[in-house]
């Protein structure tokens, strides 16, 4: 039974707004329809401007938008970040058994997600007001301020409508997983294909026009506003090497107490806690730079060098034309010089992020270990439920989970690093999507695929869903 925290949220479940459960089988062409449609409104959403902002509202979130799927100045503003944001919330506080939860019982689950509906409720709603405050668009009236605090906050239930939709069963997959997919493929064919500045079009025509030099199309420039061919370049490599590491892994050959001598092979994968470190470590970077923003916004915006508080976690200046930018302190290195002339021009910088980037990763992979339920005790316990033993050994959880511990929190450890590598050395090459989006984004087109197929092959077999367990 779930804790006394849950059981708050039993009165408040009943009023919040719900998608129903199909009460029949959805068939595998109507999951496509319902897939596809939800994609639509989501896209279209990110092209409707917010009312009462400037079309030229600065953005200072660069390439953190592709994690969240937000797009600057629209009713996508926040993305899916307060979702995310509540879902890992609770997902830790259940996980370290804070909050007392068991996942398996229906009414638990039924009280954990009232509660994440709650809390991405109310975080859309903090945080559609720190923008406002921050002063993000400019100089805006009362009525503007409200007006745009409600478009946010039914836009932020809008989407999480739209993510329970998918996951209820009428659709494929993950609304969220769904929609950081669409993001990033959207930033990839815009940077190539985009009028003003695409890598195919507004940059090359700038260079047949001569505007800029065949050196800046390849290299690129300081202030980035060109995408350029070594990222483009740097895009396809980096895509392979992330299909190349998700399929690197260990086996370790287990047999079947109950069937004498069925052999098979428990996977460990090189990416063991998958993308979830660089998501977490992002996130967290994320906050560090809105929250510092608007705290110097609150205080008056001081000039640049002139408080030690500011000089620490974040310092900014205005620019002639209005535009707030870092200039300094720990969110200055928790965002990346872009391009390979940003990192030449800022090397303490790129060191920096690449060290803290790393560091992170690590840290989030060896905790997300055991609050995911992915250490090697469970493991083992899990594999003996399964009737699953390795051979030459006893029957007993105590030898499986000590062969795992050889295994699990080194390539845990391992897989952490490489992927805040990965990331940030993409990020440094000015990647379309961003490093993270990129990595984000195969590990989602990989799910989705496996998804596909399983679908495909229980509408072809019915036979195989019981065996599926659909």
């Amino acid at each position: 039974m779930a804790g006394r925290f849950l059981s708050i949220f039993k009165p408040i479940g009943r009023i919040l707004p719900e998608i129903k459960k199909p009460g029949r089988k959805v068939s595998f062409n109507e999951k496509i329809f319902w897939t596809a449609l939800v994609l639509i409104i989501f896209l279209v959403m990110t092209e409707i401007p917010l009312y009462g902002i400037s079309s030229d509202v600065q953005d200072n979130f660069g390439q953190l938008r592709v994690i969240f799927a937000s797009n600057k100045g629209t009713l996508m503003e926040l993305g899916i970040g307060p979702i995310v944001t509540a879902g890992l919330i609770l997902q830790l506080l259940v996980g370290s058994s804070i909050i007392k939860c068991d996942m398996s019982n229906p009414e638990d689950r039924g009280l954990f997600t009232s509660a994440s509906k709650v809390f991405s409720i109310l975080l859309t709603g903090v945080q559609a007001g720190a923008y406002i405050l921050s002063g993000m668009y400019g100089a805006i009236t009362g009525p503007i301020m409200v007006a745009i605090f409600f478009q946010l906050l039914v836009a932020g239930i809008i989407v999480m409508l739209l993510d329970e939709l998918i996951q209820k069963g009428w659709g494929l997959g993950s609304g969220i997983s769904l929609f950081i997919m669409a993001g990033v493929a959207q930033s990839i064919f815009w940077s190539m294909f985009s009028p003003s500045n695409g890598l195919f079009v507004g940059a090359l025509t700038e260079l047949l026009n001569k505007g800029i030099t065949t050196f800046e199309w390849v290299v690129g420039t300081t202030s980035g506003y060109f995408p350029t061919l070594i990222g483009f370049i740097a895009t396809i490599i980096i895509f392979v090497i992330i299909i190349y590491l998700q399929g690197i892994r260990v086996e370790l050959p287990m047999t079947y107490a109950g069937y004498k001598g069925f052999r098979s092979r428990y996977p460990i994968k090189l990416l063991y806690v998958s993308n979830l470190p660089v998501i977490f470590a992002s996130a967290l970077f994320a906050n560090v730079f809105f929250f510092s923003q608007l705290i110097w916004s609150q205080f008056g915006r001081p000039a640049a060098g002139t408080n030690w508080f500011f000089r620490i976690i974040g310092d900014y200046s205005v620019t002639e034309s209005g535009n707030v930018i870092n200039v300094g302190g720990l969110s200055h290195y928790m965002s990346p010089p872009s391009g390979l002339l940003n990192v030449a021009a800022e090397p303490l910088r790129a060191l920096g992020y690449l060290g803290i980037l790393v560091v992170f990763c690590a840290f989030f992979s060896l905790t997300w270990l055991e609050i995911g339920g992915l250490g090697p005790s469970k493991v083992a316990k899990q594999l003996m439920d399964s009737g699953m033993q390795i051979p030459g050994y006893r029957r007993s959880e105590r030898p499986i989970e000590q062969i795992l511990k050889r295994y699990i929190p080194v390539v845990t450890v391992l897989g952490g690093i490489i992927v805040g590598l990965v990331a940030c050395f993409a990020d440094f090459l000015g990647v379309f999507g961003s490093g993270t989006g990129i990595l984000l984004s195969v590990g989602i087109i990989y799910q989705y695929y496996e998804l596909l197929m399983r679908e495909r092959a229980a509408e072809m077999f019915p036979a195989f869903r019981r065996i599926l367990g659909d």
